[in-house]
């Protein structure tokens, strides 16, 4: 029985414990090119996060920017709006003063020109009234013919 033993160990030896430990072996380095594996793919994981959230802040970063760039757009055409409608206001003032000046100018000429004539209606009034006999024509030729003498 011992031979018997010792025979089967050593077949098992020559034969099977090779093949046996040779597939441990391979698995035992599957299970550790696996783990390996699995070590390479967790670091590479974390480093994509790490990289995604660098995206995400950068982003971030960028898109507040561009509210900002977009704000202060926004406050520089709404401040040359106001300056173009004051200046524009300005204008239309300045061309409604010049238009007052005008119509006034006309005004004043349109009553110049009506005292000038009531002024002659009542002048030629006065002198029909006061010239309508003879003496009084001769007296005031004399009164503006030795006045303009003087002169």
């Amino acid at each position: 029985m011992l031979v018997v033993f010792l025979l089967v160990v050593f077949i098992l030896a020559k034969f099977a414990w090779k093949p046996i430990l040779k597939g441990l072996k391979d698995r035992e380095n599957e299970i550790q090119g696996a783990l390996d594996l699995a070590e390479k793919t967790r670091a590479e994981m974390a480093q994509l996060k790490s990289d995604n959230e660098k995206l995400i802040a950068e982003a971030n970063a960028i898109r507040d920017q561009i509210l900002r760039d977009a704000k202060d757009a926004s406050d520089r055409t709404i401040a040359e709006s106001k300056d173009k409608a004051a200046v524009e206001a300005q204008k239309i003032i300045e061309s409604a003063r010049e238009t007052i000046r005008n119509e006034q100018a006309v005004a004043v000429s349109k009553i110049k020109r009506e005292v000038a004539t009531l002024s002659l209606e009542i002048a030629e009034k006065v002198l029909h009234r006061e010239l309508a006999d003879k003496a009084s024509q001769e007296k005031l030729i004399a009164d503006l013919a030795s006045s303009a003498r003087l002169n």
